[in-house]
């Protein structure tokens, strides 16, 4: 009798993590995976964990047809025989070049301006990474970010030095525009009203490839930043991180939280040692660790087979996915 009941405990809580633990599971609506499908391609993107102010009816209407057309992109890559390193960068350079995102284009308009980009990279096989700190005469951060990882003995490189590095690498550098792009209504969250807001809009990939290798990127724009103050988009194990064994992590909100909790790293973890779907890891980690501490912020996450993850405390999260029968999906 009493060893029935503890079988029947054991199989609840391998089975349904998310009673036993009291999650709410926010975005059930994103159709999972029962069994691991092999090749399956998996590819999500994200524009920033972020109180909505005003967007307009026209303005959503262009985002959302801009961020279609990113996800598509970027899952057309992979369909094309791609890496998903590959279509992580492909999809960032398209993101880091919309205007709405704070992006390249209106990024760096003086040397003196304070907007500075905390980039990373990071691919699931081998575990390898590159990120970039403080860089502003970059056109692409992202790809630099990749040419740290591919091509130097570092895995992070920081202000001048990393701005040298591009040049030796040929890196085009950035232009300042003709006309300055207009900026968007959404404003960075922040830990609570009290609290001196950070200008700052951050972006990001994950991906699966039909070799079964997971990439995770994520870039951030600070405007004001005259401190030096580096962003959680730049520190693998917080804004990004990526694992074979478990999942592919792009995580965005307010940074400082990031950092001190390692979110990216953290759901990665709730995965490997506490056997978590990835959904169930990423609530975990956002809806109770993160708010607990008083913390604003999102991920995107796919594990291993492709199963994907949102999850986000703030009151809204630009995102959007391939969804398992191949159509794009955009919510903000």
């Amino acid at each position: 009798m009493y060893k029935t009941i503890i079988h029947l405990l054991l199989f609840a809580i391998l089975a349904f993590p998310s009673a036993i633990l009291g999650q709410k599971r926010t975005f059930g609506e994103i159709k999972q995976l029962q069994s691991p499908q092999d090749p399956r391609l998996g590819f999500m993107i994200h524009g920033g964990a972020e109180i909505l102010k005003k967007l307009s009816p026209e303005k959503e209407k262009a985002l959302r047809a801009e961020l279609e057309k990113i996800v598509l992109a970027g899952y057309k890559a992979l369909q094309d025989g791609k890496s998903s390193v590959d279509a992580v960068e492909i999809a960032i350079i398209m993101l880091e070049s919309l205007p709405v995102f704070n992006s390249v284009t209106d990024a760096v308009i003086s040397q003196d301006d304070g907007k500075r980009f905390d980039v990373s990279i990071m691919e699931g096989k081998a575990l390898a990474a590159g990120s970039v700190a403080g860089v502003r005469n970059v056109k692409n951060p992202i790809t630099l970010t990749r040419r740290v990882m591919d091509e130097s003995a570092y895995v992070m490189l920081s202000g001048d030095g990393a701005e040298d590095f591009a040049k030796e690498r040929e890196s085009d550098k950035r232009q300042k525009p003709k006309v300055k792009s207009q900026k968007t209504n959404v404003q960075a969250s922040t830990p609570n009203a009290g609290q001196k807001t950070l200008d700052r809009q951050t972006v990001g990939a994950v991906a699966l490839d039909k070799n079964g290798d997971l990439a995770a990127g994520t870039s951030t724009v600070w405007e004001n930043n005259r401190y030096g103050g580096v962003d959680a988009a730049a520190v693998i194990g917080s804004g990004t991180y990526a694992y074979n064994n478990t999942c592919a992590v792009s995580a965005t909100g307010f940074a400082e939280y990031s950092m001190r909790l390692g979110i990216a790293r953290d759901i990665s973890a709730a995965m490997e040692y506490r056997a978590l779907p990835v959904q169930n890891a990423a609530d975990l980690v956002i809806q109770q660790k993160l708010k607990k501490y008083g913390g604003n912020g999102g991920v995107i996450a796919m594990d291993k087979f492709g199963n994907m993850a949102i999850s986000f405390n703030s009151s809204g999260m630009f995102r959007a996915y391939i969804s398992l029968e191949g159509k794009p999906v955009v919510q903000i």
